[in-house]
């Protein structure tokens, strides 16, 4: 009798201790996983007609969850396998596998997918973000000129101007505008990162200028190829401390500090109004970027072909490309030629 109670003692000791293990196992699959501190949340489509078995294995992919088995055993024993429902969401990093279930099965955060072109301004960006009903435009720039998220991301300006990077993005209704803005700055450090593997150890000056750099980069190239040219021929001047004479500069001051309407053609007239922005003025770098760039310019800015040139002048209106001069003779040359068919429209 006694040999059957210690038989049975230690059988159930066995079982207590699997149970624990399988309590412990399934809390720690539950658990969420560890962040990797890049970005709050993470945009995630499922397509239509996608199972649950799919749905998974990208959710574990993307490290929103430990274990895609698990949650699909989950979704089976729920029989909720068929009911997570197709979209874009906004995922919240942090999440047991349990909620993120549950994030899926309401469906409560399905998102407007949003495209932000390549250099436009954090005006723009606001207005458009307020008219697809995202965000409101006074709330997005108030945001992205708040001293604590500017010293937490090390940009050096007034505001973002330059660090919202222009994209595709999925975002829901009235979303909060301080989270738009962290969500766009976070993108474009994730993408410098993929531009520029050493940023990191440059100063947050060192990067600030670099992306003023972009900005006018952006706004001058049509042809990503000429880009790294027109950036060299901007550092060749940075480096003697000749004026940049960038049009896009003196655009920037009519349309977003003036506040007027975009001119069709810049005068001599425009090309003296006072303004530090203005490059035709003032030699060196503007105050502040004048555009927010994408990964082209950037690109370009962070690695400027290596030239002689000093000069470019708009050869192709069609084409939007230039011819690039190594002095000023071959610069007034190609204007005569160029501007003289631009003119006559041949």
């Amino acid at each position: 009798m006694r040999g059957v109670l210690v038989a049975l003692t230690g059988l159930l000791s066995l079982v207590l201790v699997l149970a624990a293990l399988l309590v412990g196992a399934a809390a720690y699959v539950n658990s969420p996983p560890p962040g990797d501190g890049d970005e709050a949340a993470v945009a995630f489509t499922i397509a239509k007609g996608e199972n649950l078995g799919s749905v998974a294995r990208r959710l574990e992919e993307r490290g929103l969850i430990r274990s895609a088995f698990f949650l699909v055993q989950y979704g089976r024993l729920r029989r909720t396998d068929t009911l997570f429902q197709a979209g874009s969401y906004l995922v919240p990093r942090g999440l047991s596998a349990l909620r993120v279930h549950d994030f899926f099965i309401t469906g409560s955060q399905l998102l407007h997918r949003v495209t932000i072109p390549e250099g436009w301004t954090s005006s723009r960006i606001a207005s458009f973000l307020e008219e697809k009903g995202i965000t409101p435009a006074e709330g997005f720039l108030a945001a992205a000129a708040d001293p604590e998220l500017l010293a937490r991301h090390r940009i050096p300006g007034k505001n973002a101007e330059g660090f919202l990077f222009p994209d595709t993005y999925h975002f829901p209704e009235n979303f909060p505008p301080r989270k738009t803005v962290e969500i766009l700055i976070e993108n474009f450090f994730r993408k410098l990162g993929e531009i520029e593997s050493g940023y990191a150890s440059l100063g947050p000056g060192e990067i600030y200028d670099a992306v003023i750099l972009a900005s006018i980069v952006e706004r001058e190239y049509r042809d990503p190829r000429e880009a790294p040219l027109m950036a060299s021929v901007f550092r060749n001047r940075l480096k003697v401390n000749m004026a940049l004479g960038s049009c896009a500069t003196v655009e920037y001051i009519i349309s977003e500090i003036q506040k007027k309407p975009h001119p069709e053609y810049l005068t001599y007239r425009d090309l003296e109004i006072p303004s530090p922005y203005n490059t035709y003025r003032n030699p060196g770098l503007p105050p502040g970027p004048i555009s927010n760039p994408g990964r082209t310019a950037l690109d370009a800015a962070f690695h400027p072909a290596d030239t002689d040139y000093w000069y470019f002048v708009l050869r192709d209106p069609g084409a939007g490309t230039h011819f690039f001069s190594k002095n000023l003779r071959e610069h007034n040359q190609a204007k005569v030629v160029y501007l003289k068919k631009v003119s006559s429209g041949s």
